[in-house]
């Protein structure tokens, strides 16, 4: 009768420490699936077509979708704290179009990149105005500022605008070549987004605030922190964001035009999504969103080389949304539970 009930522990604690892993990292799981798509998509897809994998197809990704990828990190912020923008395609056309006219009247480049990063962070701090001090809900504050950037994009021209500036051709031209990988300069800064957002969520006061505010914004006042400076602020990083990602796409496609990032605000939110962001705030991870963006552009990629119409990656990524939606509603009721 002892020697059962000395085995009896021994029987239990794997389960135990199972169901102890499960309860901790709940969090993590949809991003663990994000992982598991990708890789699932990527050797799918070289069992279809044997070149797939290629340094080069794969470099591309990342080039490719540099953009996205820094749009990404800017509506982690915003959605870690419970918030949305739907204005980030909209002024990374502002800011593509209003760079690519400052460098066609001869604005040096040294001049036109940083105005063209303040006039995204201005509109993101008029957003966060608006959702702090007149408590206008995020989709409509944002959806005002979507709106206003598109409008300004075609005050601005509206025409496509050539850049023939050296140094914004540079970010997209050079290659930095290594066995046949390469990256490009627009895919450093992407990557350096990712690795500043990173820490700053990670091992920062504001990165704390952040995730405080998503999990319980009225907790987050009680523990005395500045819920107002932080809100205002992540909108501001989204608007800086969506500057930065002007540049990028302005480097990518040779110039700027008003009508860039029509759509291009919802593949970021369903990217940053897919990458285990719940859309209820406080849990998520910017290295979740970049596997998000990968996801998205190795789908996109997939079709292309299948000669499907394009169109399937809109389905797909909405089917592929909708299983995370429902993931996440699993895990907000399990936590709920639980508390």
């Amino acid at each position: 009768m002892t020697r059962a009930l000395e085995v009896s522990p021994s029987r239990t604690a794997a389960p135990s420490r199972y169901a102890t892993f499960m309860s901790r990292h709940a969090s993590l799981m949809p991003t663990f699936a994000a992982v598991a798509i990708l890789i699932v998509l990527l050797i799918g897809a070289q069992a279809r077509f044997p070149r797939f994998l290629s340094p080069g197809n794969i470099s591309a990704l990342l080039l490719d979708n540099a953009y996205l990828v820094v749009l990404a990190v800017g509506l982690t912020f915003v959605i870690l704290t419970g918030g949305i923008d739907l204005s980030v395609g909209s002024v990374m056309a502002f800011t593509g179009i209003l760079g690519a006219s400052m460098l066609s009247q001869g604005v040096p480049a040294v001049v036109a990149i940083p105005v063209m990063l303040v006039a995204g962070a201005a509109i993101g701090l008029l957003v966060g105005i608006l959702v702090q001090y007149f408590d206008v809900q995020p989709f409509i504050a944002s959806l005002a500022a979507l709106f206003l950037a598109r409008g300004l994009a075609f005050v601005v021209s509206l025409e496509s605008i050539r850049v023939d500036d050296p140094i914004v051709l540079w970010l997209q031209r050079t290659r930095f070549s290594v066995a046949g990988w390469y990256i490009t300069p627009t895919g450093i800064i992407a990557l350096l987004a990712v690795a500043i957002a990173f820490v700053v969520l990670m091992w920062t006061r504001f990165g704390r605030t952040v995730y405080a505010i998503g999990g319980n914004e009225q907790s987050a006042r009680l523990m005395g922190l500045n819920v107002a400076r932080t809100k205002i602020g992540v909108y501001v990083i989204s608007g800086v964001c969506g500057g930065l990602a002007g540049l990028l796409l302005t480097a990518y496609s040779g110039a700027g035009y008003p009508r860039n990032g029509i759509g291009t605000e919802l593949d970021a939110i369903a990217a940053v999504v897919i990458g285990g962001t719940l859309l209820a705030g406080g849990t998520g991870y910017v290295l979740g969103s970049l596997i998000g963006v990968l996801v998205y552009g190795t789908i996109k990629k997939l079709i292309s080389f299948m000669g499907a119409e394009q169109a399937w990656t809109q389905i797909i990524i909405g089917a592929l949304l909708l299983v995370f939606i429902v993931v996440q509603r699993v895990i907000v009721a399990r936590s709920q539970r639980r508390r």
